[in-house]
């Protein structure tokens, strides 16, 4: 397993992290399998978020508080993983999210209620999970004062941030915003379309996020890749899937040749990419765990990661 130093500091983990979202619909034996073949494959980081999981018995947050389970049942020891969750959205008392919140009442709560459903007393890191149109920068740079002062939080970054958002929140936080988390990957490549684009007028040209890979780069912020193998936001995953032959023929021939899954390529096509962003794995499954982590060792030649990039469906001026 290879590492990434976040944000370009010397804290350095595993390129390839587990997202929890989904161990709110396991058992705490299935969270424990999840958590053990991260462990076994080389994974070191665990991003989260505080509305992950909405358990009709345990109510919202039932994947922390599950992964909590889990990690002590498995007799983890603190420093096994660097643990990451996010907060800022507002669930109304029918769980449904009516509202991002910034304020630094909910940031703090956010963190309490993390720290209490994990069995932890410190996160390695926190992001904001979405920006808030509403938000104060100074109200945000006093919860993360407060939140690393108390000793609960140690790094801090955002996700779904543009650069001027991200720059606008930076001008009022003593703490470097380390990482911005985004969705990217092979049926999600807007962010470099714009950039092959440019000068044309056809609909690839349409810079939708403000060149933020050049903008993380230039600041060294280190970009986590969320939803890897997802056509669309939600819409369902691109692997062995009939609506994207083309592509699952290139991932299948070069998964022939480095002895790995399609899904460990798709992994190695963003992580061959100098951003040195780091990808977030949905599954829950022991075995997409370990053969999607198997992307982590694969360097892919740029003839192979163009191929792709083409075989996506995606076209060069």
């Amino acid at each position: 397993m290879r590492k990434v130093k976040i944000g370009g500091t010397n804290w350095e983990v595993s390129n390839i992290a587990l997202g929890i979202m989904r161990m709110g619909t396991l058992t705490v034996s299935q969270s424990l399998d999840a958590l053990m073949a991260a462990h076994d494959a080389g994974i070191n980081f665990i991003d989260s978020a505080d509305i992950y999981g909405n358990d009709p018995k345990l109510g919202r947050g039932s994947s922390e508080i599950h992964f909590g389970q889990a990690f002590k049942k498995g007799g983890f020891k603190r420093e096994d993983f660097y643990i990451q969750s996010k907060g800022g959205l507002f669930a109304n008392s029918d769980n449904k999210i009516t509202r991002y919140d910034s304020s630094k009442k909910h940031l703090i709560a956010a963190v309490n209620g993390i720290l209490q459903r994990m069995q932890i007393d410190y996160l390695d890191s926190f992001l904001i999970h979405r920006p808030d149109p509403l938000m104060e920068p100074t109200e945000i740079a006093e919860a993360f004062d407060a939140l690393q002062a108390a000793g609960k939080v140690r790094h801090f970054g955002v996700s779904n941030f543009n650069p001027q958002q991200i720059e606008l929140l930076q001008a009022a936080t003593n703490q470097r915003l380390l990482i911005d988390q985004v969705q990217f990957g092979l049926k999600h490549t807007e962010m470099i379309d714009f950039g092959l684009h440019t000068n044309m007028a056809d609909a690839r040209a349409t810079n939708r996020d403000g060149s933020l890979i050049e903008y993380t780069r230039r600041k060294h912020m280190t970009i986590q890749t969320w939803s890897p193998f997802q056509y669309g936001t939600f819409a369902g995953t691109f692997i062995n899937n009939d609506k994207f032959p083309e592509l699952n023929e290139a991932l299948a021939q070069l998964a022939d040749k480095y002895g790995v899954s399609k899904n460990a390529i798709a992994v190695a096509w963003i992580l061959r990419h100098p951003a040195h962003m780091q990808v977030l794995l949905g599954t829950m499954t022991p075995a997409h765990i370990k053969d999607s982590a198997e992307g982590s060792d694969i360097t892919l030649t740029s003839q192979e990661w163009y191929d792709l990039y083409h075989a996506a469906g995606n076209d060069l001026p």
